[in-house]
């Protein structure tokens, strides 16, 4: 029986959680490894400044006390799977998107990439929603969970399509499944940001900010299909991620400019 480690970064009491456990059950044996607290856009990030416990809920399902996502991937392969290590990693379903530049914030995101990194297959799969979460309360995870199924299923029957050290970033758009037009493989798109942090005052008057969501937008890429374009196109969007982050085009003219 095929074994899949899944993770997140909204907590394990997550509904995305709970939905990915349930598509994923009939396809293998599912452990789960989740952060005890919402860790969104903590990065990939270790803990290395204090220690952290494993607490079991249920068989084959772990909270990682006050841990990252990297942290629930790292400690897992070494606590739990000594000998042999599961056939995939599958981080989500992630409560938002996770496109674009956003993925360098991503703790959904930084669960695969710990994965591709200790030699394993990785997936981070999102639910986009629109209007403060209302498409999600309307359709549910059902796209988000016929979409994993059926491509965990595909490796299974294969092979993982990507090299090493490059894992799948998946994002589901807020349609209902009989809507969306299938799979559109893409490249990451290019978001626009704007500064979003309000102030607010303690009742001692002490002045703290909140960092808020901005809105999503991207830029104007037409003639190319990014994650963007795709998703609201009503495609779910598959983007490969590598982790070679270096600007290989840019390495000549970076030369000649160091040597001028």
């Amino acid at each position: 029986m095929k074994k899949i480690l899944i993770t997140n970064d909204d907590g394990y009491e997550s509904e995305g959680l709970k939905a990915l456990i349930e598509a994923l059950t009939p396809l293998g044996e599912v452990i789960v490894v989740a952060p005890s607290t919402e860790k969104s856009a903590c990065g990939h990030s270790l803990t290395l400044t204090r220690p952290l416990h494993f607490i079991r809920l249920e068989e084959n399902f772990y909270k990682l006390d006050d841990g990252t996502p990297s942290d629930c991937i790292f400690l897992a392969l070494n606590k739990l799977f000594k000998e042999h290590k599961p056939d995939i990693v599958i981080s989500g379903i992630n409560i938002g998107s996770n496109m674009g530049e956003d993925i360098t914030y991503s703790g959904t995101a930084s669960a695969a990439m710990e994965a591709v990194l200790q030699g394993i297959p990785g997936i981070a799969i999102s639910q986009v929603y629109a209007e403060s979460g209302k498409s999600i309360e309307e359709f549910g995870y059902t796209l988000a969970q016929k979409s994993i199924a059926v491509l965990v299923q595909k490796i299974f029957a294969g092979t993982f399509p990507l090299p090493p050290r490059k894992f799948l970033n998946i994002n589901i758009p807020p349609i209902p499944k009989v809507q969306c037009k299938g799979f559109k493989v893409t490249r990451a798109g290019n978001r626009l940001y704007a500064h979003n942090a309000e102030v607010h005052y303690n009742p001692r008057g002490k002045e703290y900010y909140w960092i808020g969501l901005p809105e999503l937008g991207w830029m104007d890429t037409k003639g190319h299909t990014t994650d963007f374009e795709a998703v609201n196109d009503g495609y779910v969007s598959i983007t490969p991620i590598q982790l070679d982050m270096t600007a290989h085009n840019e390495i000549q003219n970076l030369q000649k400019w160091v040597e001028q």
